[in-house]
This record gives structure tokens, C-alpha cells and sequence, in this order.
């Protein structure tokens, strides 16, 4: 008969054996290949220090961004891009503050300063931004009277930008997400990056959130339902 000892020391190797494979697993280096995309998301003036619609640390992202993309052959960047006057912004709705909610014909939509406008410097992506390879510039909310969080789908969540077939069209299957805001661009490009079909990673610390009401740990609640991977940018393998 075992005695106590014994049963525990079985228990322990049993343990260890059943957790082996997944901290091998977390302990592995993501090494990004052909069949991988990194979607870099608004990382524009107007969410930087001293921008309309600044995103707190969002500065912070972009040395980071700029190291994890070198080990991506498939770079896709995206880039607010509103009509003046655009429905999303507060100053077009009287008496609504910036941040408020209103009911549009496609859902809630959050009310915003005036940023991002066509061809303004804030509208600019950041020009620390270093990612030479980046073959592909997705525009967004451009359509007067619907905003547009996802790089695949405006708010409707009907009208496309064309992304998800652009990169099933290079056999990209797997996705990693960083940029501006995880809560709002950055979590909702995540969400119909997994309901197109892909593997999603976001990567935490090439990433900042606006937090208005509780809407960051939301989203990583949403993110984390729907099956997207929460990494930091030191899980990415990156040649020398």
C-alpha cells in the first residue's frame, strides 16, 4: 500500500506532467511567418500627446511597434479618416458633451472631439512610425453618417473595408492587433478579425485604452470571450 508520501509525490508528477505542454507553450517565442499579419491600428497625431482626441501614454506604443514589426513581412496599417462635420463628433449634436452615448440608426455611438479629420495633421499617422514594409493603408470612417472603429467593418457592421479578403487573398491565418485604442479600434479590428475566420493575438504593451466607463475591461472581457489571445510584445520573436 502507497503511504501518504508516495501518494503525494504521484500526485505532484502527475501535476506537473498535465501542465507541462501549456507552460512549454507560454514559454515559446512567437516567431511571426509568411502566413501572419500585423494590423497596426490609428496610431495618429490626433491620439498622441497634444492631439484632440489624446490617447494617456499613447506615445508609448510606438517604439514598441516599431521593434515587434521587423519580425513581420506583412505589415497593414489603418488611419482615421472623418468628413468634417462627421457624425461621431459632439459638436455636430446640440447639447451633447464629448463622450456621451446616442442612439444612431446602427446602435450606440459614443461622441467624440472633432479628430481625425481628412487631410489635417492630426489625421497624420505619427511620423516616428518606422515600418518601411507596410504595403497596405486602411482608411476609415470616411462615410459621413456612420463611424467606423474596426479595420474590417464600420459600425453598421455590414459595410466591409475589404481587409478580411485582402488577407485571406495572401494566406494570412493569424493576426496580431496593436495600436490605438485596445478598448475601442484596436478591440473591435480583434473581434471581426475572429469572426472573419483568424487567429487573433493583441499585444498589450504596443497598445493603450481610453477607459470612458468602464469600456477597457470590457473589452478584454469581450476579447477574451471571443477567443483572442492577450500577448506582449516580448512573446514575438524579433531577429537582431
Amino acid at each position: 500500500m502507497l503511504n501518504r508520501r508516495q501518494i503525494l509525490a504521484a500526485m505532484g508528477t502527475t501535476a506537473l506532467a498535465s501542465l507541462a505542454p501549456s507552460a512549454l507553450f507560454a514559454a515559446a517565442a512567437i516567431k511571426p511567418d509568411d502566413s501572419s499579419a500585423l494590423l497596426v491600428i490609428d496610431v495618429q497625431n490626433c491620439f498622441l500627446p497634444g492631439g484632440s482626441l489624446a490617447v494617456k501614454e499613447g506615445e508609448q506604443v510606438v517604439p514598441v511597434i516599431n521593434k515587434m514589426a521587423k519580425a513581420f513581412s506583412n505589415v497593414v496599417m489603418t488611419q482615421d479618416w472623418h468628413t468634417p462635420g462627421h457624425v461621431s463628433f459632439a459638436s455636430v449634436h446640440s447639447g451633447k458633451k464629448p463622450f456621451e452615448t446616442i442612439d444612431l440608426p446602427y446602435g450606440k455611438q459614443v461622441l467624440w472631439p472633432d479628430h481625425c479629420v481628412q487631410g489635417t495633421d492630426g489625421a497624420s499617422l505619427s511620423k516616428d512610425l518606422s515600418i518601411p514594409q507596410a504595403e497596405l493603408i486602411i482608411r476609415k470612417g470616411f462615410h459621413k453618417d456612420v463611424d467606423s472603429y474596426s479595420a474590417f467593418l464600420e459600425a453598421d457592421g455590414k459595410t466591409t473595408t475589404g481587409l478580411a479578403a485582402y488577407l485571406k487573398s495572401r494566406k494570412i491565418k493569424r493576426v496580431f492587433v496593436a495600436g490605438l485604442a485596445t478598448d475601442f479600434c484596436v478591440a473591435w479590428t480583434a473581434l471581426d478579425a475572429r469572426k472573419a475566420g483568424f487567429e487573433v493575438y493583441v499585444v498589450e504593451d504596443a497598445c493603450r485604452g481610453i477607459d470612458t466607463q468602464g469600456s477597457l475591461a470590457k473589452a478584454w472581457a469581450d476579447m477574451a470571450k471571443a477567443g483572442v489571445k492577450r500577448i506582449q510584445s516580448a512573446d514575438i520573436a524579433v531577429s537582431a
